[in-house]
């Protein structure tokens, strides 16, 4: 058996090749112990028994191959809130908070009800839920697994203000109305390198892949929404960095006004909004 300090080593070594090879271990090993961070550090020659060895050592070596850690651990961190993730959904990302700050400062903080399309773990509906108690946010995805996802998450952070239903975009939503919509839809084209690369590599396709140069479910959305948009309600897309232009072209042709582009922490396009006339 290994302690704490020599499993840590080992792990560092197996993962030479990541950029994050000491936090992955740590976090790994934590993970297995079902402590905090810090423990590794106050106790550095705790030995590890059998059985958490073997699970930690399977661990390091999925992640050597390249899986996620949100999906070996089964969580991930969205807007301070811990959420369960799974293979049947998009891995949340710190890019996609740029989107719920965005929602908080254009919509007031009065009583609304709030879409989120193409839900997944549930992350945007449940942050801007947790941060709005007089909002109504519901939650749609096309893959039930996802929808089941997301109830549990909001079952988990107590947030009773968040629905989650099974929903091709809008396809189960008939004339219901919202004063806000947003979506981080799949906008990745199907040639992009970058699906070799990294965690997508292991996120499903079908959330992070469209048709027409990854614009297809977007133009969908800004054609449809208008019909489930309260006037003077806003949508919001997340987006490619590259995509901003063509965005603003799509929701504009809809008829959406006050169209603007907004940029994420890195200063890239990222998310473009429009408003109900």
């Amino acid at each position: 058996m290994m302690n704490v300090q020599q499993s840590l080593r080992w792990a560092q070594a197996q993962l030479e090749a990541s950029d994050s090879a000491r936090l992955d271990a740590e976090v790994l090993l934590a993970f297995v112990l079902q402590k905090a961070r810090v423990y590794l550090y106050t106790w550095p020659e705790a030995e590890l028994d059998n059985a958490a060895q073997t699970q930690f050592e399977r661990l390091v070596i999925a992640r050597a191959a390249g899986e996620p850690i949100a999906y070996l651990t089964g969580s991930q961190e969205f807007w301070s809130l811990p959420l369960m993730t799974n293979r049947h959904t998009l891995i949340p990302r710190a890019d996609t908070e740029c989107l719920v700050e965005l929602a908080l400062t254009l919509a007031p903080n009065t009583p609304a009800q709030v879409l989120d399309l193409g839900t997944g773990t549930g992350a945007i509906a449940l942050a801007l839920a947790s941060e709005r108690p007089n909002w109504l946010l519901t939650g749609v995805d096309r893959v039930l697994e996802a929808v089941a996802l997301a109830g549990r998450n909001a079952k988990a952070l107590a947030i009773n203000n968040a629905t989650f239903l099974q929903s091709d975009w809008f396809a189960a939503l008939t004339d219901k109305r919202y004063n806000l919509i947003v979506s981080n839809p799949p906008y990745i084209d199907a040639d992009d390198q970058h699906l070799a690369q990294g965690d997508v590599r292991f996120e499903p396709r079908s959330a992070l892949v469209a048709p027409a140069a990854g614009l297809a479910d977007i133009q969908r959305i800004a054609v449809d929404a208008g019909a489930h948009l309260e006037s003077g309600g806003y949508l919001l897309l997340e987006h490619g960095w590259q995509q901003g232009s063509a965005v603003r072209e799509r929701l504009s042709a809809a008829g959406f006004i006050a169209v603007a582009t907004h940029q994420d922490l890195a200063g890239r396009d990222r998310v473009t909004v429009g408003q109900q006339p």
